[in-house]
């Protein structure tokens, strides 16, 4: 298999995967709490990932660890309970699209820290984008009065980190393998994730109910397959392409998670459609090569 051919592999897979984190999210909700749905994804992902990659720690420098621990926090700790706490909130599609934003975010980082260069048509899919943002923000709050879609800015800040993230990794990660990174990341993240576990009610009141016993079976599920295997491919991917190529799976992934909150019962209105519809074509313009 080419370069070009892995590439869009690893899109395509994290796509499927990271498309269904966001239904398993909202299920997972029913029987936890935001910050244990947060914590326990990252927990369950550090003892993943301690048991398939610890010896690729080794890999590792003293060099490299200052940007392992800032990963850790942007690409996950973060927005792990930003989007816990959204899906809480908003409809699981919608902060789907919402998290479409983070090629915009990418480029913008690149350009303003990284030292990328911007081209007319990319900036004017930013703003094609950032219309579509505000559309899709406004009429969702028109058509379901009983959400709070002030939490649609916890989105935009998950993929703030996101974006810095992905052009960290390519700068500064990019002479250590995928495996060695996320390991990296889940050693940094298991203290910090299980004492913000052990704050919580989650040991001291866990009754092994259907709804809990289902809620966990949905969060090991996300934690395994949408963040521990997940983003080892993210960072093969990463590895292999540009930055704003990598963040493009943010707009695959609403096809994935739309035709999940589909099947559970979500709306969604024409207008929200053709706003996602906009955020995709700004997000196209910002990844068109001429």
């Amino acid at each position: 298999m080419n370069l070009q051919q892995k590439k869009w592999l690893y899109l395509g897979m994290l796509s499927l995967v990271w498309g269904s984190s966001f239904i398993l999210m909202k299920k997972a909700l029913i029987g936890l709490t935001p910050i244990q749905v947060g914590a326990l994804r990252m927990v369950i992902a550090a003892i993943f990932l301690m048991l398939i990659g610890f010896k690729s720690l080794k890999q590792i420098q003293k060099r490299h660890y200052k940007f392992i621990i800032l990963t850790s926090f942007l690409s996950t700790f973060f927005p792990v309970f930003l989007f816990a706490y959204a899906v809480n909130g908003i409809d699981s599609s919608i902060a789907s699209i919402l998290n479409s934003l983070t090629p915009f975010n990418t480029l913008i980082f690149g350009a303003l820290i990284f030292g990328y260069t911007f081209k007319k048509q990319q900036l004017i899919g930013i703003f094609i984008g950032l219309i579509g943002t505000v559309l899709l923000i406004l009429n969702g709050a028109n058509l379901n009065p009983d959400q709070n879609y002030w939490f649609a800015i916890l989105v935009v800040l998950a993929s703030f980190g996101y974006a810095l993230n992905v052009n960290i990794v390519k700068k500064y990660l990019h002479d250590i393998s995928a495996l060695s990174i996320v390991t990296g990341n889940f050693l940094v993240l298991i203290i910090p994730a299980f004492v913000v576990l052990l704050s919580t009610d989650f040991f001291s009141t866990f009754q092994p109910t259907e709804t809990r016993l289902t809620a966990l079976g949905y969060i090991t599920i996300l934690a395994i397959f949408g963040t521990g295997i997940a983003k080892i491919f993210y960072n093969k991917m990463v590895h292999l392409a540009s930055p704003v190529f990598a963040s493009s799976v943010t707009y695959l992934i609403p096809i994935v998670a739309v035709f999940w909150g589909y099947l559970d019962g979500e709306e969604l209105s024409i207008i929200q459609l053709f706003a996602g519809s906009i955020i995709l074509l700004g997000v196209y313009l910002v990844n068109k090569k001429k």
